[in-house]
């Protein structure tokens, strides 16, 4: 009678591998030591009678649960020393821990966990250095289809990536994948909402390419002070919040600070010189690379700076960040349509000028004539059609 699976009794433990001089794919999926005969026969603990020993012990999560080992594998040539390890030591050393390790929500308590504790057998060893595999570990959220479930073919809710790509572009589909909502947080994939990162987009490559390009004449002979003052403020502004926001894994507002920060410079464009206008959008494309990496290096090419994968991150100037804002209430015939936050400093053209930009206000008053625009300072902009 066969007793069926039989674990190996402790007084057998540990099991040795056989020594062999190569080990050749099985050639039907199983284990390569499905080959080693004379290691597979073996007897039963059990009945004593013949038996097989089971050679798909180690499931995949046993190797990917330390692969990032192999970053110290060096150039593949271990010291004779090191042998027993595995690895190069001095390599380990250098690599490890981890600094940062992103992964998904899905695997907090599977593959991290054993990952973590594949780190400490591998300490108690002696074969690694340090009880921790990670510095930093951070799990991203799932998107989820646009019926909030999870994307699956059978619910027949899957958005093909290649799709989104083919109609609006790598760029606008990594944008606004970062744009949805916090990073650890799933969320629903919303197809307006990718409408508005791909303007957003365009409106940044009008801004650069539009000006930079076949309209060179219309900036400004000097710039206007006033103007730059204002656009420093906002991108430095930016500056610092997007930098903050990348360390901090939020990058959906510092997406949400470059949308606002393009109306500033938008602004200022045709009012200050070509050389400020350089200084200006040269630090913003820098910004907008780690998000949208192809349009930033593409509209980076009319800078005539070299590459953009060299530049230095920006550095914000304190002196500059700091200004005092209020929110004015934009109104279409005394119904409040939208909330706008500008600086205390702006006057009455410059405000009205803002609040007609907003695309929440454009869909109310595009194509209608405006009998009559009220400004009410630091308060409201009401636009009577």
């Amino acid at each position: 009678m066969n007793p069926g699976w039989i674990e190996v009794p402790g007084t057998r433990l540990p099991v040795t591998l056989p020594k062999v001089k190569s080990y050749e794919p099985s050639g039907t999926g199983e284990s390569p030591l499905i080959n080693v005969l004379d290691w597979v026969r073996t007897n039963c603990p059990k009945c004593k009678g013949p038996a097989r020993r089971e050679t798909d012990t180690m499931p995949q999560w046993a190797g990917s649960c330390w692969y990032y080992l192999g970053f110290a594998l060096g150039n593949g040539r271990i010291k004779k020393k090191d042998i027993r390890k595995g690895w190069d030591i001095k390599c380990l050393k250098y690599w490890h821990p981890v600094d940062f390790y992103v992964g998904g929500v899905e695997h907090a308590t599977r593959h991290l966990i054993y990952a973590r504790f594949w780190h400490k057998f591998l300490n108690d060893l002696g074969l690694v250095t340090g009880t921790e595999p990670f510095k930093r570990l951070a799990n991203q959220g799932l998107i989820l289809g646009p019926d909030g479930e999870r994307m699956s073919k059978s619910r027949g809710n899957v958005i093909n990536p290649d799709d989104v790509i083919k109609q609006y572009g790598a760029d606008a589909l990594r944008l606004y994948e970062m744009f949805m909502g916090p990073f650890e947080a799933s969320k629903p994939w919303d197809t307006k909402g990718i409408i508005g990162v791909f303007r957003f987009l365009n409106r940044v490559s009008q801004l650069v390419a539009g000006n930079m390009g076949a309209h060179k004449e219309l900036f400004a002979v000097s710039t206007d002070p006033s103007s730059l003052k204002v656009a420093q403020k906002s991108l430095h502004q930016t500056i610092k919040k997007v930098t903050d926001d990348i360390v901090g894994m939020r990058f959906n507002t510092a997406i949400s600070a470059l949308m606002q920060c393009e109306g500033a410079l938008a602004n200022a464009a045709l009012r200050v010189s070509r050389n400020d206008f350089i200084k200006l959008i040269a630090s913003y494309l820098v910004m907008l690379y780690p998000f949208s990496p192809h349009l930033a290096s593409e509209l980076w090419g009319y800078l005539g700076k070299g590459s953009i994968e060299t530049q230095l991150w920006p550095r914000h100037n304190p002196r500059l960040i700091f200004e005092d804002y209020v929110t004015y209430a934009i109104q279409v015939n005394g119904k409040m349509r939208h909330t706008i936050k500008l600086a205390k400093s702006l006057g009455e053209d410059e405000v009205i000028h803002q609040a007609e930009r907003a695309e929440q206000i454009g869909k109310w008053i595009k194509g209608k004539a405006v009998r009559k625009k009220i400004f009410v300072k630091h308060k409201i902009v009401n636009f009577v059609i």
